[in-house]
């Protein structure tokens, strides 16, 4: 059910939800899933500072790129940087069948001691370092070798296997991501081939790491993203610099060279997305404003298409992070299909599979180093009035594009069109009950004036998508022209979902509202290219 269906369709509450702080987005950045490529990799571990948007430098250490990695994925994004520390750690982005090799040196102070990566899912091999209590460590200025084969697809987390407490809460994690090796026919043909149709026509890069999540006909996909949900105790973080500036210089294993930092009580300050908190995660990827934080946090999507969230909790608290507009279809957890012993034969798949089982979530809440991956889509469904603007008594023919549904009620014979997948039962249906403009009477509600249904420059413009929609449904001297072009650029209007955590202190920034684990799903017509490239 998505939240148009569980809100009353007269509602202007639920249209100012939709509407409201699109001008706090960042309109030129994209998420994706950035990363290095394998299955060869060297890291290191060292310390750098992470920017805050209180302006404060958050002391951390980090896994970063000893040396250039083998490459940069997705192969259309531009830019790509691994720099020596960066929070969470690079993507490791390998092949079902690979045999990966991590080699780790420690590049942390003496007094933080050895340190470590466990790769929870995969049976590893180590060689070199020194025993640890999970696994071989790499003393300081040391090294050690993990090699295992990445044995199954999904999506995992790797973090630090010594002194979890600290070192994972000082920002030692990251995710690996194991790509499919045989992508399912289905896949390749029905909506999914039409999308990328769309996105040719529409001079759209195809930035997907893979066509499916799985080796299975229900894991296909059309976009994206990952998200890494994390907090820190600033407490811990200032203990940890003053106890390794008093001991700079010590030899390690020596008596006293070691750190003594309490991890109990434990208040956090800081809730970030990726290693970023809003307003910050919805800069661009690789921007140099954040020299250690590469990774953004700000989804993309065009109706109908199916895109791939993969959701890692690498804090120590559960994170109930909500996507509004739809709940999401949960693939697998830490690798694992949740499957049915039930079987059914996918749209587009020759042969029966085993069903998929995963729950509807409402809120996708991570379990400290649990990861999953699950299914987000968003149509218009059930809004009650055309989104795409269309108005049968203009003169302009995209105010009168057909819509001819399918065998599921969508536009998908025109993957070309501005409507693609446009919902037909709500084609040519005004929004408004006593219009405005020249819109035909008889929509499902009423708006206010625009002035005063939202505060000013926070509404996004248009109740429409497109940046000419609002022109095509009410024409030139409508009252929501001319729309916001403080908020947003001149082809886009968009809708913004706020994506949240639901804990209501992790929306903040140092107790200081809005920031925190908070993003925007923007939901774009086909007529606003989506460039993960920026």
């Amino acid at each position: 059910m998505t939240d148009s269906q569980k809100r009353p369709s007269n509602s202007a509450a639920w249209l100012q939800a939709v509407l409201v702080f699109a001008s706090m987005c960042a309109f030129d950045a994209r998420a994706a899933v950035p990363g290095i490529t394998g299955p060869t990799f060297t890291l290191t571990a060292r310390t750098a500072n992470l920017n805050q948007p209180d302006g404060h430098q958050l002391y951390s250490w980090g896994y970063g790129c000893t040396t250039a990695p083998t490459g940069f994925a997705p192969a259309a994004m531009l830019g790509g940087t691994c720099p020596g520390m960066q929070v969470p750690g690079p993507t490791l982005i390998v092949h079902e069948g690979d045999s990966v090799t991590v080699t780790l040196t420690n590049g942390l102070p003496a007094a933080a001691g050895n340190t470590s990566i466990l790769f929870p899912g995969f049976q590893v091999r180590s060689s070199g370092g020194v025993a640890g209590l999970l696994t071989q460590e790499a003393a300081p200025g040391g090294t050690v070798t993990y090699t295992f084969t990445a044995s199954s697809p999904g999506t995992r987390a790797y973090y630090s296997g010594t002194q979890g407490d600290l070192q994972i809460e000082m920002g030692l994690y990251g995710a690996i991501v194991v790509l499919p090796k045989n992508v399912p026919a289905a896949c390749l043909a029905g909506t999914h081939a039409q999308n990328l149709v769309a996105q040719a026509a529409w001079k759209e890069s195809d930035f997907r790491l893979s066509q499916a999540a799985y080796d299975h006909s229900g894991s296909c996909y059309d976009r994206e993203y990952l998200f890494q949900f994390a907090e820190a105790d600033l407490n811990i973080h200032n203990q940890a610099l003053a106890q390794v500036t008093a001991l700079a210089g010590c030899t390690a294993g020596v008596v006293g060279c070691s750190l003594q930092v309490p991890t109990e009580p434990y208040h956090p300050n800081y809730y970030m997305i990726n290693g970023r908190s809003m307003p910050d995660d919805m800069d661009p990827n690789f921007a140099l404003e954040y020299p250690n934080q590469p990774y953004n946090g700000n989804p993309h999507m065009h109706p109908g298409e199916e895109v791939l969230l993969r959701i890692i909790g690498q804090g120590r608290w559960q994170h109930p992070f909500h996507e509004h507009a739809n709940h999401v279809r949960i693939l697998a957890r830490d690798g694992n299909l949740l499957l049915s012993p039930a079987a059914i034969t996918y749209a587009n798949a020759s042969l029966p599979e085993q069903a998929l089982a995963g729950p509807l979530l409402f809120t996708t809440t991570t379990t400290p180093g649990m990861a999953m991956d699950g299914i987000f889509y968003f149509t218009g469904r059930g809004l009650n009035w055309d989104m795409y603007g269309h108005h049968p008594g203009s003169t302009d023919p995209a105010a009168t594009l057909p819509c001819t549904p399918d065998a599921n009620g969508y536009n998908t014979g025109a993957p070309t069109a501005i409507n693609y997948f446009e919902w037909c039962q709500d084609h040519n249906k005004p929004l408004q009950a006593t219009p405005l403009g020249d819109v035909p009477s008889g929509g499902p509600i009423s708006l206010p004036d625009p002035n005063i249904f939202t505060n000013g420059a926070w509404y996004s413009g248009s109740p429409y998508l497109g940046p000419d929609a609002t022109t095509r449904a009410t024409g030139p001297n409508s009252v929501f022209q001319p729309a916001n072009v403080q908020a947003n650029p001149a082809n886009e209007r968009g809708w913004a979902y706020m994506w949240h955590s639901h804990n209501e202190r992790e929306i903040t920034t140092n107790n200081v509202f809005p920031g925190g684990m908070l993003m925007m799903m923007l939901v774009d017509s086909r007529e606003f290219v989506i460039d993960e490239s920026k």
